[in-house]
């Protein structure tokens, strides 16, 4: 973790202003606004990209996905300016808890994976760059979302240590372990063999 410089009133209104920020559910919007019906409803009624793509709509999903991303990165660039990098990590750790649990639909929110990598991206674009190359390889490989997703996870507190961003190790470790929780289900049908391949309809 950086060193805490940041006045506690600063700090506060950043993680707020992450948390707000990190609970806008884009994939309900979006798809409510194509017509595409209510997300919850609609195969594992995740509010992610990965579900948005279930509905057969490529440009809701990218769009979704990139909303996602860019709301925890916003946070993190926002609250950097203002205030500092312990300030842009809290709000970094505030936006993904809005994400997880948005205040807007009750704190059922997502698994937090692209808002993970949109962190990780404006925190250090090294590092979110290489863990958005494992889930990409990841992804090539297995074509399951939710593999890709535990291994770029996993692995991110890595490429922090090896591109000298060790202040970011706590921080990614926290995140990680959300998502590793949040993934449970389907860590369990992982080991049963039937998660659904990237793009196929649950």
């Amino acid at each position: 973790m950086p060193e805490i410089t940041t006045g506690a009133s600063a700090l506060i209104l950043t993680a707020i202003l992450g948390y707000l920020l990190g609970s806008i559910p884009f994939g309900v919007v979006i798809t409510r606004a194509m017509g595409l019906g209510d997300l919850r409803r609609i195969g594992s009624g995740n509010i992610g990209a990965t579900n948005v793509l279930r509905t057969g709509n490529r440009g809701a999903a990218l769009a979704t996905l990139l909303l996602d991303g860019g709301k925890g990165a916003a946070a993190v660039v926002i609250a950097r300016a203002v205030a500092g990098g312990d300030a842009a990590q809290l709000a970094g750790l505030a936006a993904f808890l809005g994400h997880l649990f948005p205040v807007w639909l009750g704190g059922k929110g997502g698994k937090g994976v692209a808002t993970f990598l949109g962190i990780l991206l404006a925190l250090s674009f090294p590092v979110g760059l290489a863990a958005c190359a494992t889930w990409a390889a990841a992804a090539l490989v297995t074509r399951i979302s939710s593999l890709s997703a535990l291994v770029s996870a996993a692995t991110a507190f890595l490429w922090a240590a090896l591109l000298g961003h060790g202040e970011m190790v706590i921080l990614i470790v926290l995140l990680a372990t959300f998502v590793f929780w949040r993934h449970l289900p389907n860590i369990e049908r992982l080991k049963a063999g039937t998660e659904p391949r990237i793009g196929a309809k649950k």
